[in-house]
């Protein structure tokens, strides 16, 4: 049981980094230029989802524009999609 609930941590770390990662490196290429390529930014938005809407859930929680219940159903959305990242990555990694 402990494994299962490691590999469980280690996925959704796994997935968040890797969000964090893809939206960091869109962020330095396109910049702030968001609208003129919008294809690239959805297509981007798949991995790194969970770091971008985390983090704008978490500056609306400091501007007071978010409840408590709000925030944390945000999050518990960001865990579950970085999961499946995450799950993805550990698959693509134990095949090679």
């Amino acid at each position: 049981m402990f494994r299962d609930v490691a590999v469980l941590l280690y996925a959704i770390t796994t997935g968040f980094t890797a969000s964090g990662i893809v939206g960091n490196l869109y962020r330095v290429v396109v910049g702030q230029k968001e609208s003129s390529v919008r294809t690239a930014y959805y297509a981007t938005m798949v991995i790194a989802g969970p770091n971008v809407f985390l983090q704008r859930a978490a500056e609306a929680r400091r501007k007071k524009d978010c409840s408590w219940p709000a925030f944390w159903l945000a999050a518990a959305v960001c865990g579950y999609w970085s999961l499946a990242i995450g799950l993805l990555i550990l698959s693509i990694a134990l095949a090679l």
